[in-house]
């Protein structure tokens, strides 16, 4: 859940554009900008367009989900590299995470203006990465630096729901979701959170840390006492409810380099991602796409390919991703200006719509009252589109 590599090298391609063009010309050109003229996000934006020239109709489903008065608005800017948006509907707020920063923030919207708030909500989150509510309402969040994932308690208190399995610690809990039925918790556990920016490396001779010359407690003496350093292959993992046993789902064979986390509305079908780490990351090569998995008996079974995130001769790298109540799935992607944002498929694997946006997106997530509103993360900002379905899950 985490592609910052992709927005930086998109950011200076987008600078370099006249200069890098003939090298780029056995692929088709991507728009050189994501609105004509150049859309701004300051406080110089330009008059609202109607409708808005960055979301895509591909199909007369995506465009029956559209408001046609509604824009794209960004809300919060300034931010390190956002992740894991879940919505608290009982605190009418946003939870979010930096994993850069080390914080968890809470966004309200505002009931009479555009804006909103953006406040602190944890001072230090660990690295947190993915974030979601269980069936009673308790936060639960994935953290690098502890490799660990949490449940904070209705009295403030905090549970691990997991840190090991058979023994190892794990790698770095990345994206995690409740299935609503069973209210187990289903999290990613990637090897490329363990860096200095998103956790910390192993001790020497680690994975992350071959020759030892990384100082890989320095800052950080409190979690590496507790978060251990033994490596093991990538997993989705599965926690019961009742009992709080880890199992293996998923296993690196079947999916390496797990990412996002997603049930459909019928909770028949297990999404997944798969991510290629970036250079100088750990882990499994990944393919960049998205599978599917039939839910049977609990578990999932018959793994397939439900989308390979192919837009105009580039291969899309996918992130994160949620489910609304028609069984669309919408999935933030980086790749080339213009056309990195948010994807729109339908439950056939279809792409029906696009929103595009001047950066990846790492994650969407519905909130709002009515949990119509799509909130999307995108490197330093965080933006905003209203919409005509509502978010399926839990938050």
């Amino acid at each position: 859940m985490r592609k910052r590599r992709v927005f930086l090298t998109q950011m200076l391609f987008a600078g370099a554009a006249l200069a890098t063009r003939s090298r780029a010309a056995t692929l088709p050109e991507p728009s050189s900008v994501v609105s004509n003229p150049p859309r701004r996000w300051d406080a110089h934006a330009s008059a609202h367009y109607v409708p808005d020239p960055d979301i895509l109709s591909l199909d007369a489903d995506f465009k029956a989900m559209l408001f046609p008065g509604a824009n794209i608005e960004r809300v919060v800017t300034g931010m390190g590299w956002l992740e894991g948006p879940a919505w608290l509907g009982e605190a009418r707020m946003l939870l979010l995470s930096d994993t850069v920063r080390s914080q968890q923030y809470r966004f309200v919207p505002s009931d009479t203006t555009g804006d909103g708030s953006l406040s602190v909500y944890r001072q230090e989150s660990y690295h947190s990465n993915g974030n979601t509510l269980d069936t009673t309402g308790r936060v639960v969040t994935c953290e690098h630096d502890m490799r660990r994932v949490v449940r904070w308690e209705l009295d403030g208190s905090c549970h691990v729901v997991a840190d090991r399995f058979e023994g190892k610690t794990l790698n770095s809990p990345n994206d995690v979701v409740v299935h609503p039925g069973d209210g187990s918790i289903w999290f990613s556990d990637p090897a490329y959170g363990d860096t200095l920016i998103e956790g910390h490396p192993d001790s020497p001779g680690g994975l992350a840390n071959r020759d030892g010359r990384l100082r890989w407690n320095l800052g950080d003496e409190v979690p590496t006492q507790f978060a251990g350093h033994a490596r093991q292959p990538d997993h989705v993992f599965r926690v019961d409810a009742q009992s709080g046993a880890v199992e293996a789902v998923l296993t690196q064979e079947q999916l390496p380099s797990p990412n996002g986390l997603c049930f459909s509305p019928d909770l028949k079908t297990l999404y997944v991602i798969s991510c290629n780490p970036d250079p100088g990351q750990q882990g499994a090569k990944g393919d960049n796409t998205i599978h599917a998995f039939d839910m049977v008996d609990g578990r999932p079974r018959h793994g397939r390919l439900f989308s390979d995130m192919m837009l105009d001769g580039h291969h899309m790298v996918p992130d994160g991703m949620r489910a609304d109540v028609f069984g669309n799935l919408w999935c933030g992607a980086s790749g080339p200006l213009g056309l990195a944002g948010v994807f729109c498929f339908n439950s056939a694997g279809k792409l029906i719509g696009r929103i595009r946006l001047p950066s990846g997106c790492s994650n969407p997530t519905f909130g709002g009252i009515k949990r119509n509103e799509l909130y999307m993360c995108a490197g330093h900002d965080l933006f905003r589109l209203r919409l005509e379905t509502q978010g399926a899950g839990l938050s």
